[in-house]
């Protein structure tokens, strides 16, 4: 047995640094992120043909599964080295779950319901599986151990929720609520305790970019969007007015992302010791809240493009103002995890969305409107954030 484990899962599949050095992002890891492309073409699909306060929830629990799946594989990827043969074969098999995962998307609340839950959990038991077994004899290795417990905890809710139709949601989303909420207890079980945050020995500087790619594929889904929607329709004057609104929305969520935050993220990972603790709460949650907002964004995008002179419906506006509002308050919480203080700018952006995107719907003023007010608090806010910076 020995034996086999070292071939299977050796310890030299793991990164060979240095106390100071930082991961590399390397092509295996761009090469798994390609399956994301898909997937949030997929998922801002759902969005889009399910625009009611259900069809929300459900991508909600879609894409929360979604993103803790590509998270945890980050995370696994800060140790694992993904150049290593052994470490390949996890990413490949990590990979194809997770197209699996994309490919029942669609379907994920009717009959690919099973296919969705086993592709998630099978990634989740696999990765943690082997981490645990690749770290055997070390502390890593019991941490691993404990999320692998959890892992299999929330995926009896996974599997539950897919052979029960009409529980389907309630389990599903309490299965999210028992995978986000095991690192924050530590993955505590009974006899073992917890694993401090301490003991995650992570690299923050490497996830910090690997999180940034995410966003940028997660904004090329609004390009995607824009450009598709364009290509297979004729262009007249309002429909190129709209779409100039959508890409400059694009371009000021990317400021906001790159320009305005960037530095401080990377500032503040240079300069801290406990990288594990900062990266669950800015990266794993806060990130992943703004990842969605940018999805939601690009299904607005669309939304406006579609019927520029159209008086804005419910949907449109509720979707139009949630995408930069979820982003933004992913970006307030970054903030106040790496700067230690609250950017004021971002909450006072919120409201002011809220009011314009509810006097639009009040006032039936077209989509385009409602797009261009949006445009404008958006890029006075990102201008504002910038002149207090420099």
């Amino acid at each position: 047995m020995p034996r086999l484990l070292s071939r299977l899962v050796p310890p030299r599949a793991l990164r060979d640094l240095s106390p100071d050095q930082t991961p590399r992002v390397t092509t295996m890891e761009l090469f798994f992120d390609l399956v994301y492309v898909f997937t949030i073409v997929q998922l801002s699909h759902y969005l889009l043909d399910h625009a009611s306060g259900l069809g929300a929830l459900e991508f909600a629990t879609l894409f929360a599964a979604v993103w803790w799946a590509w998270n945890y594989t980050a995370w696994a990827a800060n140790w694992l080295d993904p150049d290593h043969p052994g470490g390949r074969v996890l990413m490949i098999v990590l990979m194809g779950c997770a197209l699996v995962m994309a490919v029942a998307a669609p379907q994920a609340f009717a009959q690919r319901a099973g296919l969705f839950a086993l592709a998630y959990v099978a990634m989740a038991l696999i990765r943690a599986g082997y981490m645990a077994l690749v770290f055997r004899g070390q502390a890593m290795g019991r941490n691993y151990a404990q999320l692998g417990g959890w892992s299999a905890i929330s995926g009896l809710f996974w599997i539950a929720g897919a052979l029960v139709p009409d529980m389907r949601l309630t389990l599903w989303v309490l299965a999210v609520l028992i995978d986000y909420a095991a690192p924050y207890i530590g993955f505590w079980l009974p006899g073992l305790g917890a694993t401090p945050m301490a003991s995650w020995p992570l690299k923050g500087l490497h996830l910090f970019e690997r999180n940034q790619l995410i966003f940028i594929i997660a904004l090329g889904e609004s390009i995607l969007l824009l450009g598709g929607y364009l290509v297979g329709h004729e262009i007249h004057p309002d429909t190129a007015l709209a779409a100039t609104v959508g890409f400059l929305l694009i371009v000021t969520i990317w400021w906001v992302c790159f320009v305005d935050l960037s530095g401080p993220g990377e500032h503040r990972f240079a300069h801290e010791t406990d990288h594990a603790s900062l990266a669950r709460a800015g990266l794993a949650y806060a990130h992943g809240i703004a990842v969605c907002g940018a999805i939601v964004t690009a299904v607005a995008i669309e939304m406006i493009v579609a019927h520029p002179h159209d008086p804005a419906h419910a949907e449109t506006a509720v979707v139009a103002f949630s995408g930069p509002s979820l982003f933004l308050f992913g970006c307030t919480i970054f903030h106040r995890v790496i700067a230690g203080r609250l950017r004021v700018l971002y909450p006072v952006a919120v409201a002011a969305l809220a009011v314009w995107a509810g006097g639009a719907l009040t006032l039936h003023l077209s989509g385009l409107a409602l797009g261009a007010g949006i445009l404008a608090i958006m890029i006075a806010m990102a201008a504002l954030g910038h002149r207090r910076a420099g």
